[in-house]
């Protein structure tokens, strides 16, 4: 099944995202290369895909797991987490209807 794991990030993490940045990236390839990630991707502060300084507000990946605690495991040891980046992090489950 497909969980949707939230990041929210605290206030100015910009720098301690891009310092985090690859060890995240390098857990979400693992989950690409698996066939697990369905997408991944930051929320950016403003309206643009370029923030800047603005920096960004948090995190969305959705990606199969074999459990709701399996992905709430996964969620748990990601870098961002773990450098203070994210206030927290929600996992909840995910029905793909579309696109087909």
């Amino acid at each position: 099944m497909f969980y949707a794991i939230v990041g929210q990030d605290v206030p100015d993490s910009l720098n301690q995202r891009l310092a985090a940045r690859p060890a995240h990236l390098e857990r979400l390839q693992a989950l690409q290369q698996a066939g697990c990630l369905l997408l991944a991707g930051p929320f950016p502060n403003i309206d643009s895909n370029d923030p800047g300084a603005a920096g960004f507000s948090g995190s969305l990946v959705v990606a199969e797991f074999d459990s709701l605690a399996d992905a709430q495991a996964w969620a748990d040891a990601d870098p961002y987490l773990a450098a203070g980046v994210f206030a927290g992090v929600s996992v909840k489950p995910f029905k793909k209807v579309l696109p087909a």
